[in-house]
């Protein structure tokens, strides 16, 4: 009985083995979708256009535009597996593909088209006096012996705005001028998430271009996000162990059935219906199976979700030190009295010190070099940020910088830090309530006028600077507000009166 149970599990462990690499590779390699939602016309046009320059030799050049994760490369790639299926297109079609991040000069791009076109022994030490002649040298190689008629070369260039920034743009000239002469067929396809792609091409090129642009955006809903998410996370019928395969596809549907999971899945789509944010998702999920294990739950999902939507900045504020937490505090406190304004080293440092004499504590009286050193760290970790480039003249302690976390970040920050001092978390809670208090004492002091209509005092009577209200204050805020009998808004003034004294004078430093 046991040796039976250890084949079974053998079984299992080979079948999720074989079942993870499968999906590993789909979700890696962006391997394209058997059904093209939301995009069928723009499949149809693309497909007819690399189709005549494959099969008829007709050259022709196009822009494929969309946002990032709408599908571009994905489409392209789409077509050119099923072109090559053919054997005569795969026999005699070339590609050659181009990135504007890796290619980044013409010099660069030209030795890439060589080595793609495995033409380095044909052009050997050859020295060519233009771009131009470079590239018809290698095209004119291109051409069979048996026919005066050169193979046609798909030319495929991502991330086609950044070309456009190559010096005379020579590359782009002279492959579109190429596909708009007779002599070899030539399709230069772009992509690019650039609306405004044409306004970056300089005349001489712009001539050139067939002014063919297909535009792709994610226009599928949430019905078909689901039939995506089976079918990516489905395996194909050729899997080896027809058994496994059916039990997975049944428990893939299921989960599509499943209402935690359509919950998690409608966050994603609302969030971005990008598919590699849900490839990440299913990935996530499919690391948890295991032999003992060999199907994915909607647990699994649950918990690649909470991966997928961690807060990395958060995370980064768990592991600083006590005293880079009382400087991101004090930034916030900064903030919240200048309005987003940007500030400076040594008005952290100020705001910090006020903070030690306030709280009485010796423990986080640091020097001020170990202060600047710890500033310095938030910088390297772009949770702070310079305003403007350095200037020479200026200090580092006077240097303008911009906080990079959102107080609600701040506040999570503090309460899942891990052994965070009381001291520090009540200074971001006090703080906060603090503000939001004397905001609401000025609502009250800018609503009663109008609503009472009665002028108030010119200058309301106040203690020394710094000690919040006083007896007097409140008077004159309630005869303001009361005088005269209950006007119209009275009840309005008296709710936010009540609001404001109850929470104590400490929270209204009047300056």
């Amino acid at each position: 009985m046991s040796s039976r149970k250890s084949k079974n599990s053998l079984k299992h462990g080979e079948c999720v083995s074989q079942a993870q690499k499968i999906l590993r590779e789909r979700f890696c390699h962006q391997s394209p979708q058997k059904q093209m939602f939301g995009i069928q016309d723009q499949y149809r046009h693309l497909a007819e256009l690399l189709k005549r320059t494959a099969v008829l030799g007709e050259s022709n050049s196009a822009l494929i535009i969309g946002p990032r994760g709408s599908g571009k490369t994905m489409l392209l790639n789409r077509i050119l597996q099923e072109l090559m299926e053919v054997k005569h297109v795969r026999e005699n079609v070339l590609q050659v593909h181009l990135n504007g991040l890796l290619q980044t000069n013409d010099r660069i791009a030209l030795k890439e088209i060589t080595r793609q076109l495995q033409l380095e022994n044909v052009v050997g030490d050859r020295v060519f006096g233009s771009f131009a002649e470079n590239l018809a040298f290698l095209l004119e190689a291109l051409k069979r012996g048996d026919r005066a008629r050169s193979c046609p070369v798909l030319f495929i260039l991502d991330e086609f705005d950044l070309f456009a920034h190559h010096k005379n743009q020579t590359l782009l000239y002279n492959l579109l001028d190429i596909s708009q002469s007779a002599q070899t067929p030539v399709a230069v396809i772009g992509l690019t998430c650039r609306l405004d792609i044409l306004e970056l091409l300089e005349k001489r090129v712009k001539s050139r271009f067939s002014h063919r642009q297909i535009h792709v955006m994610n226009s599928f809903g949430f019905s078909q996000y689901l039939q995506i998410f089976v079918e990516q996370l489905s395996l194909p019928p050729e899997f080896p162990d027809k058994q496994f395969s059916e039990k997975w596809n049944e428990t893939v549907k299921r989960l599509a059935e499943d209402k935690s999971v359509r919950e998690i899945l409608q966050r994603h789509f609302n969030a971005s219906k990008d598919l590699r944010s849900l490839h990440m998702l299913l990935m996530l999920a499919s690391s948890h199976v295991a032999a003992s294990r060999p199907f994915i739950v909607a647990t699994d999902l649950v918990e690649a979700h909470q991966l997928c939507s961690l807060d990395s900045k958060a995370s980064i504020v768990h592991g600083l030190s006590v005293l880079e937490i009382c400087l991101i505090i004090a930034m916030k406190h900064l903030n919240d009295i200048y309005e987003e304004e940007p500030f400076n080293f040594q008005m952290v440092y100020n705001e910090f010190q006020k903070f030690i004499q306030r709280k009485g504590h010796s423990v986080y009286n640091f020097e001020k070099p170990v202060v600047m050193k710890a500033f310095e760290h938030l910088q390297q970790l772009e949770l702070i940020r310079a305003v403007e480039r350095t200037s020479v003249n200026t200090q580092r302690e006077y240097q303008l910088m911009k906080l990079l976390l959102d107080n609600n970040q701040i506040m999570d920050a503090l309460q899942k830090y891990p052994n965070c001092p009381t001291d520090a978390r009540g200074a971001g809670r006090d703080e906060s309530s603090k503000w939001k208090s004397h905001l609401i004492l000025v609502h009250v002091l800018n609503l009663a006028p109008l609503l009472c209509r009665k002028t108030p005092p010119r200058r309301w009577k106040r203690e020394r600077p710094g000690h919040g209200l006083d007896a007097g204050f409140t008077f004159n805020i309630k005869n303001v507000i009361c005088s005269r009998g209950k006007r119209p808004g009275c009840e309005i003034l008296d709710f936010l009166l009540a609001s404001v004294l109850s929470l104590g004078s400490d929270h209204f430093p009047l300056t």
